[in-house]
């Protein structure tokens, strides 16, 4: 009876080890296929971000792509602008050099003609009323100066011819007064000129006794009546100097010859 129990026992520990040797055994098996699934998560979590990051850098590259696209097409219309311009630019070369090869030619031309506006310029100053005289000629003589100089272009010497004949077609459009002294009967006076455009140029002694009128038959003034003409001429220097509004002036103008 003890041997069989003992065999019992024995038996009863011997399926105890095994149950127990296969449950220890189970629990590796699930371990080793947790860790393995945990791996495989990673991996799959390290591919998804991998992806992830592929996939934006992508979408950058392509927005970089459009971006660059559009400034292409920018370029190439500004390109295109460019090439108008630079053929605009090509035909104004074109027809300056043709301008330049002409230069010599025009300015040999211009230069006997400056001398010709500055001769018909000195001839017409002497022929015209007296009014200003100093101050013309001094502007004529000062541009007659500048034709000999070297350093002031053909052009810039144009200009100024052009500029004394501006000055001359000016005071036909204006009327004018400025302080003179005149040789009244014998005597130097002190005078007020008044010149209305070339109309007429008179003159009025300071004390406003004495009128005076520029005879352009006998190159000279002449004394005028001083009753007639004087409260006229008076108003006149007013309007001249702005101290009057304009108005009708009675004038000793000369009557117009007949054509002959």
């Amino acid at each position: 009876m003890k041997t069989k129990r003992f065999m019992a026992v024995a038996l009863t520990t011997a399926l105890s080890a095994g149950a127990l040797y296969g449950s220890v055994a189970t629990a590796d098996t699930l371990d080793t296929v947790l860790k393995v699934g945990e791996q495989k998560t990673a991996a799959a979590t390290a591919s998804q971000k991998r992806i992830d990051k592929i996939a934006q850098e992508t979408s950058d590259l392509l927005q970089q792509f459009k971006v660059v696209n559009k400034e292409i097409d920018g370029l190439r219309v500004y390109n295109r602008q460019l090439e108008k311009q630079l053929a605009n630019q090509l035909a104004v070369i074109k027809d300056l050099d043709e301008s330049i090869d002409q230069v010599t030619v025009i300015e040999r031309q211009i230069q006997p003609l400056i001398l010709r506006m500055l001769d018909g310029l000195e001839q017409f100053i002497e022929l015209d009323a007296p009014f200003k005289l100093a101050e013309r000629k001094a502007n004529l003589e000062g541009v007659k100066n500048n034709m000999d100089r070297s350093d002031i272009t053909v052009a810039e010497k144009f200009r100024q011819v052009l500029e004394l004949y501006n000055f001359e077609a000016e005071y036909a459009r204006k009327i004018d007064s400025y302080g003179d002294t005149l040789n009244v009967n014998g005597q130097d006076r002190e005078v007020n000129v008044l010149q209305v455009g070339r109309i007429a140029l008179v003159a009025q002694t300071t004390d406003s006794k004495i009128s005076l009128a520029y005879d352009k038959d006998q190159k000279a003034w002449v004394e005028i009546d001083a009753g007639e003409y004087r409260r006229a001429i008076m108003q006149g220097l007013k309007i001249a100097k702005k101290q009057a509004t304009t108005d009708i002036m009675t004038m000793p103008i000369p009557a117009p010859e007949a054509a002959q």
